[in-house]
């Protein structure tokens, strides 16, 4: 792979320039936190012992840890403290825009440890954060679906797990077709490289995808979208296979990222279609006394396209990611390493199964969003 000088000291640079954010918690805030979250046991074991209880362990807190997003990477553990790669907070509130280090927050996400902001009473609950004073009012059920607790929390722009994962998707295409052109100045002949590895791909998302799809004469405009969506989704679908910082994150299992892309494959698709496709939705060739039944059929027919492009993709990549950690999980549930041979197997399997899933979850959504286009832009013979 062909990168300049200057790509790699820009890399160089980032890296350095984001290192103060990896620190060790602060064993005095962890404190903190540990005595406000467990209070009430310590209290009722006064007496007995000076260790705290092992805790039980909890599969579905850790499966949800794991696909859900947060405000930090939690890379590993050390001497008893957790080490941590904070991502900045930034957030719209009543008086205006904040930005801070998710550190203040020292781990807590439970809506114990408030964080003073410019005068405003902040804390962080299953990753949303909330106004203090507001919070304490809502119920249990308010709290869980916080994200649409308009009014108990201000907006949040922050750059969480998924939104630098992304990020840093869009570095790693932007740096790999530079490549490739850069590839193409210097070498007329046959591609060499990174070069001669991605331009089968390319020419198959043109040969099987789009021309199949969308035809010879258009296929041409949408191939620069094609190609984005393909490289996009099959590299952060390779990322969150990855089970280290800075990779592991599940961007696209994500419902909110799934519906994003769906929804631009369906605002491209409409704003390409031509009159043939919306004669067909508003006019479909059935008698007339059958248009109230039909245009609704197709008005529903034409939503659940992208509907469905958004559950499938969303669907199949945070199955695959919780059967491997459900897998894993087994070890701890039945506390023996005796099971950890065979656990260990089956997760190899499964991700060997999933690095096949990622390319081909990026191919469907490719060919479906290919032909949701096709059928629009498709010119129809008039008699």
């Amino acid at each position: 792979m062909v990168i300049s000088k200057k790509s790699l000291q820009f890399l160089l640079v980032t890296f350095l320039a984001c290192m103060p954010l990896v620190t060790f918690a602060n064993p005095t805030a962890d404190s903190l936190q540990n005595h406000t979250e467990n209070a009430a046991p310590v209290a009722e074991a006064h007496g007995e012992t000076g260790h705290s209880a092992e805790k039980e362990f909890n599969a579905t807190e850790l499966i949800n840890d794991h696909i859900g997003d947060s405000h930090e990477f939690h890379i590993a553990d050390y001497d008893g403290h957790p080490i941590t790669f904070y991502l900045p907070v930034i957030l719209w509130t009543n008086n205006g825009l904040e930005i801070f280090s998710s550190e203040q927050f020292h781990h807590d996400n439970e809506g114990h440890h408030v964080v003073d902001v410019n005068g405003q009473k902040l804390v962080r609950f299953n990753e949303v954060v909330f106004y203090a004073d507001k919070f304490e009012n809502l119920t249990e059920d308010e709290r869980k679906n916080g994200a649409f607790a308009f009014d108990a929390r201000p907006l949040d722009f922050s750059i969480t797990k998924n939104v630098f994962s992304m990020l840093m998707s869009a570095l790693i295409l932007f740096f790999l077709f530079l490549a490739v052109a850069r590839s193409y100045n210097k070498n007329k002949l046959a591609p060499k490289g990174i070069a001669g590895f991605l331009e089968p791909l390319v020419i198959f998302v043109r040969d099987e995808i789009a021309i199949p799809n969308i035809g010879t004469k258009k296929y041409a405009k949408y191939m620069p979208y094609l190609l984005t969506i393909f490289f996009f989704i099959w590299i952060n679908n390779l990322i969150g296979l990855i089970p280290f910082f800075p990779f592991s994150s599940n961007l696209t299992g994500n419902i909110f990222f799934t519906f994003v892309l769906a929804l631009i494959t369906f605002i491209v698709t409409s704003f390409s279609a031509n009159k043939d496709y919306w004669k067909h939705i508003f006019m479909p060739p059935v008698p007339k006394a059958l248009y109230p039944i039909m245009i609704p059929v197709e008005i529903i027919g034409m939503l659940t396209k992208p509907f469905a492009l958004m559950i499938r993709l969303f669907a199949n990549i945070t199955a695959g990611h919780i059967i491997i950690l459900s897998l894993v999980s087994l070890i701890f549930i039945f506390k023996t390493v005796a099971v950890a041979p065979i656990s260990g197997a089956f997760v190899l399997f499964m991700s060997v199964l999933e690095m096949l899933v990622a390319a081909l979850q990026a191919y469907v959504f490719t060919l479906l969003t290919a032909l949701f286009i096709g059928q629009a832009v498709a010119e129809h013979d008039h008699h």
